[in-house]
């Protein structure tokens, strides 16, 4: 939540016409059960970025002063509150001086949860104990300083409230904190009456009293995912209620499982957060409407949104199909998507809809966000400035947020701490490779242990490898997903033998065989160079994206560029991240967003030509 949702809010007022989405959109429920996830533990990142950015923040995360996380909570309870004060958003401060300290105070104790769900999930990763020990410890130190104190005069309860809550659930499965359910019971004690009758809309919110119009952006919408799965954890039937309770069928739900286009005008990142409790109530109450909800506000995202990089929400706004404003965002704003927070629901809805479906093309989604957004973003500085934003502006640059502890702190703690867990999926006849990522992973299937292990340099080299070990000869399935990118010269061979040529794109390809140790599968991907358009109305604003990996110029911009010249571009050596075309004037140097540093960038370019 930023506040410069505030003209987000105004302007969304007035209700938007909303779109018919075609009707072969409305898919029926799956047939088969859903995929199973991984635990955190069986998948090791090994060397490359995706490992040296979860380390990076496994660290700065471990290293928070406990007193100064739990300063703002013990100070409403009237308790001893030693410790720094960490400032920015997470502080306390009166209503009447936030205005006058915009940078303290906007919303007390929001990523506490988030900050103890990535520490649980980094334990459950990599078994450290002092990380497991921190998470024992806040839970406990956190139990006396809950109180109904904690929401007096607090603008964002549900919001707050939803991100304790998925810290104590996460603290409870991954770290072993046996009374963290008791913990949660008491805060939604403690909340309950300050929250409102259910999952209602923004503009709902505004119909009613309220101290401000901050007051109005609470996100009651997003907390049954959380209810649901504190539910199905053990947590009580309490949840259960409460997530029936606050889903937002009439306003969002059930207008997209009718095909019916509402996203416009609405804030981004916490109404793509919100389908996946859609996919969580399909989950556990088995009504296919949510299914629906979910994979047609999905297909919007996609289909009337997105950038070339897979960001969406200029400015956290949906934008209105056919107007034209997410091309002109490119000169207007450099809010272009809300990095942490915006690929943190990204990874979310696509492994439900992956796992749910078996359709690959949400990883081959997941798979755009990662490269070229979150990969890419600044690293969490000690003093609490995180990256907000990715800047798509025709002059883009990268920078820390001037807010120190906003939400995108929160939420990065928690998607690299999701890396390994998206990487891979399985049943009952193996194993489902989502992501081509370095990484091992270990399985036990029907006694039998078999280990995978990927060594790639993906996306900038178009192959990986993936090497089979087992207790004993094994048969079983390894599905491949074949991006819907990927050219006909792409292939597939175990152990040097070709045993399929030019898979289907946009599926995975099924490997079944009987497995050995030294058994190894290689797969070497035809990346094709396309340009994809900002939106209808700008058809001449392109962006060259290679594979899954968008590229952006970097240095001056060639006064006259065209299609065949974008098209042209290469790297200046096999698996560089330095790019570049020759135009009739001057060149033109590219690089993906994550080898992007200081200098100015820009992603689209004007092909008119």
């Amino acid at each position: 939540m930023s506040p410069s949702r505030r003209s987000f809010l105004k302007a969304s007022a007035a209700a938007l016409a909303a779109a018919r989405i075609p009707r072969p959109l409305l898919a029926e429920a799956p047939s088969a059960s859903p995929l199973a996830q991984f635990n955190y533990g069986d998948v090791e990142l090994l060397e490359g970025p995706l490992r040296h950015q979860f380390d990076a923040n496994h660290a700065a995360y471990s290293a928070l002063n406990e007193d100064s996380l739990l300063q703002p909570f013990r100070q409403r309870a009237g308790l001893p509150a030693p410790g720094e004060e960490m400032g920015g958003w997470y502080s306390w401060a009166p209503i009447a001086d936030i205005d006058k300290r915009p940078n303290n105070g906007f919303a007390p104790g929001h990523s506490f949860g988030q900050y103890l769900s990535g520490l649980s999930r980094d334990y459950a990763a990599t078994g450290n104990k002092a990380t497991q020990a921190k998470v024992h410890r806040l839970v406990r130190a956190f139990a006396p300083a809950i109180t109904p104190h904690c929401w007096d005069e607090h603008r964002f309860p549900a919001y707050v409230y939803d991100k304790i809550a998925i810290g104590l659930i996460d603290a409870r499965q991954f770290a072993g904190c046996s009374d963290a359910f008791k913990v949660l019971d008491k805060t939604l004690d403690s909340v309950q009456a300050h929250l409102p009758p259910g999952g209602i809309s923004r503009q709902q919110q505004y119909a009613r009293p309220h101290i401000n119009e901050s007051f109005c952006w609470d996100e009651p919408y997003t907390l049954p995912e959380n209810a649901f799965l504190a539910w199905k954890r053990g947590a009580g039937q309490r949840y259960r209620d409460l997530a029936v309770k606050f889903l937002p069928n009439d306003w969002y739900f059930d207008p997209l499982a009718e095909g019916q286009n509402v996203l416009p005008g609405k804030h981004a990142y916490s109404h793509v957060n919100c389908l996946s409790s859609a996919a969580m109530a399909y989950l556990v109450l088995g009504d296919e409407r949510y299914l629906r909800a979910a994979r047609n506000g999905f297909d919007f995202l996609q289909k009337t949104q997105s950038f070339a990089t897979g960001g969406w929400g200029p400015d956290e706004d949906f934008r209105k199909p056919g107007s034209g404003e997410i091309g002109q965002s490119l000169s207007k704003s450099h809010s272009s998507f809300e990095t942490p927070c915006g690929s943190y629901a990204h990874f979310k809805i696509t492994r439900y809809l992956a796992r749910i479906t078996r359709d690959s093309r949400y990883g081959d989604s997941m798979e755009r966000v990662l490269y070229n957004c979150i990969l890419g973003a600044k690293p969490l500085a000690r003093d609490g400035h995180g990256f907000y934003y990715s800047d798509y502006n025709n002059d883009g640059a990268k920078v820390y947020h001037p807010y120190q502890w906003h939400c995108c702190t929160g939420t990065f703690s928690q998607v690299t701490a999701d890396y390994g867990i998206s990487a891979y999926f399985h049943d009952r006849d193996g194993v489902y490779v989502n992501l081509y990522v370095p990484s091992r992973l270990k399985w036990a299937r029907l006694g039998d242990r078999v280990t995978l292990t990927q060594r790639t340099g993906y996306p900038l080299q178009p192959s990986t490898q993936i090497e089979v070990s087992t207790d004993k000869t094994s048969a079983f399935r390894v599905s491949l997903r074949i991006p819907a990118w990927a050219g006909p010269n792409t292939t597939i061979a175990v152990n040097g033998q070709r045993v399929l040529t030019a898979p289907e794109p946009g599926k995975f390809a099924a490997l079944d065989r009987t497995w050995k140790t030294g058994d190894r599968i290689e797969v070497e991907f035809d990346m094709p160079t396309v340009l994809e358009a900002v939106d209808p109305e700008h058809p001449n604003l392109v962006a060259p994206v290679h594979g899954p990996l968008a590229l952006f110029s970097v240095g001056a911009i060639p006064s006259r560029l065209t299609r065949k010249d974008l098209l042209a571009i290469a790297p200046v050596s096999a698996g560089s991240s330095n790019w570049q075309t020759r135009t009739d004037s001057g060149a033109l140097a590219l690089r993906p967003f994550a080898s992007i540093y200081d200098e100015h960038y820009r992603l689209y370019l004007d092909a008119s030509a």
